[in-house]
C-alpha cells in the first residue's frame, strides 16, 4: 500500500501544520473537513471573507507538503516525490476549485476583487514549486530511471507529465529567467481575470427596453414572455432584452424589427472595444505578447509552438494545414448558402445589402420554408425537467448509471440541483451538480468543470464532484423551462464532459477525468450531441409540455433533415475562430499592429459579409484569452473529426449497443489521461480517424 504526503513528511513539519492550521481554521469553514455527505462543499456556511484566509492558510500548508518532499533523506522515487506530488496541496486545490467556480457562476465585486488579490498568490506559489531546483532535481533523478521503474502506462503518463510540467514551466532557466518568468506568469494571471470581468460587466451594461408592442412583431410568445419577466425582475415595466444568449438569440432570429436587430447586434459585437475602462484591446496586446515571451524563454518561436507539443496536432503547421483542408471543403457550401439566404431574402421583400443582423433572421425563415421546422414549433417538447429525464436515461441505457436528486446538498445558489450518481449495481459514483439559468453573477455560455477531481490515495477511491452550468432561458409565470433544439445539444454536450468527470477510474488525480490532451477533450462532448438527431432516443421523452403528446414523427424527421443546413456556413464560422487564435498566437515577434487589422486579415479567408464598423471578435474571445483555449480553439473541429468517426461506430453497431458503449466507456471515459489519446481512442475504435466521417456527417463530402 503506498503511503500518503503525510506519511512522508518530518515529525516537526507534521506538528508545524496541525498547529497553524488550528490556529487559522477558527470558524472558517473552508479550513475544516467538510462534514457533509460525500464531503461536498458547504456552501451554506462559506462567505467570502472566508476565501482570502484559508487560501493562504492552504498555500502554507501546501508548502510545508512541497518541503517535506525536498528534505526526505530518502533517494528519490516515484513514490516518495512524484506521487507525494500528485497528492500535495489536497487542501488547496479543493479551495481554488470552490472560489473560481464561483467567480464563473455567481460572482460579484467582492469575489472580483479578491480573485485580483488571489491571482498572483497562487502564481507565486505555483512557480515556487515548478522554479525550485532542489525540487527539479528529485523528479529529474527519477525521470531518467524510468526504464528501470517497471511502471505502468498510467504511471509511466505521470512521470513525464511530471517532468515535462517542470521542463515547460522554467526549471531549466537560469536564475534572471526564472525571475521573469514569474513576473510573466503574474501579470499574465491577473489580465485574464480582469479580462473576463470586462466582458462580464460589458454584458450586463445592455439593456434594450421596450414599451411599445407593435416593435416585437415576429417574436414568438416564449421570448415575449422571458423579457417581460426580465422587466419585472428589474422593477420595470415593458420588455426587457439583454445579451444574455436565451434573450439575444431569439431576438436576432424572429424579431421583425431590423433597426433593433442592428442594435442588439452592435451592441453585442462591441463587448470590450468601446473605449470605456472595460475595453479590452491593450489587454489582447499584452496577453498576447506576455504568451509569445514566456515561449522564448522556453526556447519556443511562438505559444503555438510551445502549446502543441502537449497536443495531439504536435505543431502549427499541422493545425493550420488541418483548419485548411476543413476550409477548402466548406467554403463552396458556404458560399453557395450564402447566395441561398440573399436570393431569399429578395422574395421576402429586402431591399439593399444583406447585413449580419439579417443573417440569423432570414436564415430562419427559410430553414422554415425548406423543411417546415422551427425552433418556436419544437420547444414546447423540450421542456427541460424532461431534457434531464431523457438525458439521465441516455446515461443508464448506455453506462447504467442511475442520477438522484439530493436536496441534503448544500448549492451555492438556489438555481442549482445537486445529485448522486450510482451504477448498476448501486455504488457510488460522483456527485454532480447543474447550473441551467442566466443571471448577472454568470458568465456567458455553458461549461462543465468539477469542485472535486477523481483519484485513489491508500486504497480509497476519492470520487468527483461535478459540475454543469449553461445559460437555458428561464421559466416565467406563464411556462416553464423550454429549451430550443440547440440548448438540446449544448445540455448534451456538457453532460458529455461531465460523463468524463464522473466516470473517471484513474489512480492519480494529475491523469484523471478530463486532464488530457486540450484537442481531445472535446470528444467525450461532442460526440454525445449526436443522439439529438436519433428518434430512438427523442421518442423516449419529448412530449408537449401542455398536451402530453409525443413530438410528432414529422417534426423528428424536419429536425433530422436540417441538420445539416448552412453547414458550411457554421464551419467556416468555427475555422474562423480557430484561424484568429492561430493569428494571434503564431505570432515570433511582439504584437504592435491594432488589433481590428490582426482580425481582419486572420479571418477575411472565411468572411461572406462587409466588416461592421466598430464589431470587433477578440476583445470579447474568452475562450482564448482568459480560458485555456490559447492556440487550442481548433480542437473543436478537431474533435469533430473524432467524434464523427466514433459515432459511426455506434451506427453500425446500434446507437444504445452495450457492448460499444461499454467500449467507449473503458477506454475513454474511464481512462482519462492515463495515456496518450490517440493509444485510447485506437482501443476504442480499432483505427485513427479520418475527417471523411465529418464531411460525409455534415454533407460536405463532395
Amino acid at each position: 500500500m503506498k503511503k500518503s504526503i503525510r506519511a512522508l513528511l518530518p515529525a516537526f513539519l507534521i506538528l508545524l501544520i496541525m498547529n497553524n492550521a488550528v490556529a487559522a481554521e477558527g470558524n472558517n469553514p473552508l479550513l475544516k473537513p467538510f462534514n457533509t455527505l460525500h464531503q461536498t462543499a458547504p456552501f451554506n456556511e462559506i462567505k467570502n471573507e472566508h476565501f482570502l484566509p484559508a487560501f493562504k492558510q492552504a498555500i502554507e500548508e501546501a508548502r510545508a507538503e512541497i518541503q517535506g518532499i525536498i528534505d526526505s533523506k530518502s533517494e528519490a522515487s516515484f513514490e516518495n516525490t512524484i506521487v507525494a506530488m500528485d497528492q500535495s496541496g489536497n487542501r488547496l486545490a479543493t479551495i481554488r476549485k470552490i472560489f473560481f467556480n464561483l467567480n464563473s457562476a455567481e460572482t460579484n465585486d467582492e469575489i472580483q476583487n479578491i480573485a485580483q488579490e488571489v491571482a498572483p498568490l497562487l502564481s507565486e506559489f505555483g512557480n515556487d514549486i515548478s522554479l525550485n531546483p532542489d525540487l527539479f532535481k528529485r523528479v529529474k533523478a527519477v525521470y531518467e530511471k524510468k526504464d528501470q521503474l517497471n511502471l505502468n502506462a498510467e504511471q509511466k503518463t505521470l512521470l513525464e507529465n511530471t517532468y515535462l510540467g517542470f521542463v515547460r514551466s522554467g526549471a531549466n532557466l537560469g536564475e534572471k529567467e526564472k525571475e521573469r518568468y514569474r513576473e510573466i506568469t503574474s501579470e499574465l494571471s491577473k489580465l485574464s481575470l480582469t479580462f473576463s470581468e470586462n466582458v462580464l460587466a460589458e454584458t450586463n451594461a445592455f439593456e434594450m427596453l421596450i414599451q411599445d408592442e407593435e416593435e416585437l412583431s415576429g417574436l414568438p410568445e416564449f421570448a415575449k414572455e422571458a423579457a417581460v419577466h426580465a422587466a419585472k425582475s428589474k422593477d420595470k415595466e415593458g420588455w426587457l432584452f439583454t445579451l444574455q444568449y436565451p434573450s439575444f438569440i431569439p431576438f436576432m432570429k424572429y424579431a421583425d424589427n431590423r433597426a433593433l436587430r442592428e442594435k442588439m447586434y452592435r451592441a453585442f459585437t462591441v463587448k470590450g472595444n468601446q473605449d470605456n475602462k472595460y475595453d479590452n484591446k491593450e489587454l489582447v496586446k499584452k496577453l498576447v505578447n506576455l504568451k509569445l515571451e514566456k515561449a522564448q524563454l522556453l526556447g519556443y518561436e511562438s505559444h503555438a509552438d510551445f502549446q502543441l507539443k502537449r497536443r495531439m496536432a504536435e505543431t502549427p503547421e499541422r493545425v493550420s494545414e488541418f483548419l485548411e483542408q476543413l476550409h477548402q471543403a466548406s467554403r463552396p457550401a458556404a458560399e453557395k448558402e450564402f447566395a441561398e439566404v440573399v436570393e431569399f431574402a429578395k422574395k421576402e421583400g429586402f431591399e439593399g445589402e444583406l447585413q449580419r443582423w439579417d443573417w440569423n433572421y432570414y436564415s430562419e425563415k427559410l430553414k422554415n420554408a425548406q423543411y417546415g421546422f422551427n425552433e418556436e414549433e419544437v420547444k414546447p417538447y423540450f421542456k427541460l425537467e424532461n431534457v434531464i429525464t431523457g438525458v439521465f436515461d441516455l446515461a443508464k441505457t448506455l453506462y447504467g448509471l442511475d442520477l438522484k436528486e439530493n436536496n441534503e446538498i448544500q448549492v451555492y445558489h438556489p438555481d442549482v440541483k445537486a445529485y448522486e450518481v450510482f451504477d448498476i449495481d448501486g455504488n457510488f459514483v460522483s456527485v454532480l451538480y447543474l447550473d441551467f439559468f442566466p443571471r448577472e453573477g454568470k458568465r456567458s455560455g455553458a461549461w462543465m468543470t468539477d469542485f472535486r477531481g477523481q483519484w485513489l490515495e491508500d486504497g480509497k477511491d476519492n470520487r468527483p464532484h461535478v459540475s454543469i452550468v449553461t445559460n437555458f432561458t428561464k421559466p416565467t409565470g406563464k411556462a416553464p423551462s423550454l429549451l430550443t433544439f440547440d440548448e438540446v445539444t449544448t445540455f448534451l454536450h456538457e453532460f458529455g464532459h461531465g460523463l468524463h468527470g464522473m466516470l473517471s477510474k484513474c489512480q492519480y488525480s494529475g491523469t484523471s477525468g478530463t486532464n488530457v490532451f486540450w484537442d481531445f477533450v472535446e470528444l467525450p462532448s461532442q460526440v454525445h450531441e449526436n443522439w439529438a438527431y436519433e428518434k430512438e432516443w427523442l421518442d423516449k421523452f419529448a412530449v408537449h409540455y401542455e398536451t402530453g403528446e409525443k413530438l410528432p414523427e414529422e417534426l423528428i424527421e424536419k429536425i433530422i433533415a436540417a441538420k445539416n443546413f448552412q453547414s458550411g456556413y457554421v464551419s467556416e464560422r468555427q475555422l474562423s475562430f480557430g484561424m484568429l487564435d492561430m493569428a494571434y498566437h503564431t505570432i515570433a515577434e511582439p504584437l504592435k499592429e491594432d488589433i481590428l487589422t490582426v482580425e481582419t486579415r486572420a479571418m477575411q479567408e472565411t468572411e461572406l459579409f462587409k466588416p461592421v464598423e466598430g464589431s470587433l471578435m477578440s476583445t470579447s474571445f474568452s475562450h482564448i484569452f482568459a480560458g485555456g483555449y490559447a492556440a487550442g480553439y481548433y480542437s473543436y473541429k478537431w474533435a469533430e473529426v473524432l467524434d464523427a468517426d466514433a459515432y459511426a461506430a455506434f451506427k453500425e453497431h446500434g446507437i444504445f449497443d452495450k457492448e460499444t458503449a461499454d467500449s467507449f466507456r473503458e477506454n475513454v471515459l474511464e481512462k482519462g489521461g492515463s495515456e496518450h489519446p490517440m493509444l485510447l481512442y485506437k482501443r476504442f475504435r480499432g483505427q485513427e480517424p479520418t475527417v471523411d466521417a465529418l464531411l460525409e456527417r455534415s454533407g460536405l463530402k463532395n
